[in-house]
């Protein structure tokens, strides 16, 4: 009987510990807000954190202005990468992120993206999206996502986009836009050069890069919220991030980033 008892205690004790556990396990999940240009990138680097570090993140990827907009309302993230560092800034102003955690992490660029199978010549640069059968060009929406500006000031800087705006196809963010070119729905777009490096983009189009000097910099920054309940296991990713091997793991994926490369790079 007292062993039966026994084991009826240590039962009721793992019953009571194990959901505990994962309560606990949760609580210390950090939760991320990043912009869309990081959707590929930061798979890895999240995975690479969790496995060195055992904790858990999870990421939601969307338009930086959105995301801007949610955070001055309260949404409860512990960081938050945007690809505009006006955004981050202006939090650290307005006292909702910590002061002193803003870190510029990258550059972006964009570049003009076609499947494979489109007859368009690329090598004409932007110059080729007002032939006739280009009927739809996909970029994020300037009104809130940071890509969607530099694709409007690219196409400004060449006079195009009194020509080409009425072939425009908004995306939420540049995800989302670079999507309509893959699928199809737009015979081109102007999309970020880390999304067109990805693997589930580099192997169905092609693409090539717009002069850096016909666009505004794309400069990214990162802050930990004041009201993250997380802030150390927040600090910890930043450093991570901060470290040779993920500022080279950022370059693969087209950024151009502050730090050093890893050695024998």
């Amino acid at each position: 009987m007292r062993l039966r008892y026994l084991s009826g205690a240590v039962l009721a004790f793992l019953a009571f510990a194990v959901p505990l556990t994962a309560r606990f396990a949760a609580a210390q999940e950090i939760t991320i807000a990043a912009a869309a240009d990081l959707q590929f990138a930061f798979q890895d680097v999240g995975t690479r954190f969790e496995k060195a570090t055992g904790k858990k993140i999870r990421i939601i990827y969307g338009s930086s202005g959105n995301f801007f907009a949610q955070l001055q309302n309260g949404a409860p993230f512990d960081l938050f990468f945007s690809a505009d560092i006006d955004y981050p800034k202006r939090l650290e102003a307005s006292g909702l992120a910590e002061s002193g955690s803003l870190y510029p992490y990258a550059n972006g660029k964009i570049v003009l993206w076609a499947r494979h199978e489109s007859k368009l010549d690329l090598g004409r640069g932007l110059q080729i999206l007002v032939d006739p059968s280009v009927r739809k060009i996909a970029i994020a929406n300037p009104e809130h996502a940071p890509y969607g500006r530099a694709a409007v000031a690219a196409l400004r800087h060449e006079n195009l986009y009194d020509k080409v705006s009425a072939k425009l196809v908004l995306g939420e963010n540049v995800s989302q836009a670079a999507s309509f070119v893959v699928s199809g729905s737009a015979d081109a777009g102007i999309v970020a050069l880390s999304l067109a490096m990805s693997p589930s983009m580099k192997d169905r189009g092609k693409f090539v890069e717009i002069s850096a000097a016909d666009y505004p910099p794309i400069e990214q920054a990162a802050v930990i919220l004041k009201s993250s309940p997380h802030q150390e296991a927040a600090r910890q990713f930043l450093a991570f991030l901060k470290t040779p091997a993920m500022q080279d793991l950022l370059r693969s994926y087209g950024f151009s980033v502050p730090g050093p490369a890893a050695p024998g790079r």
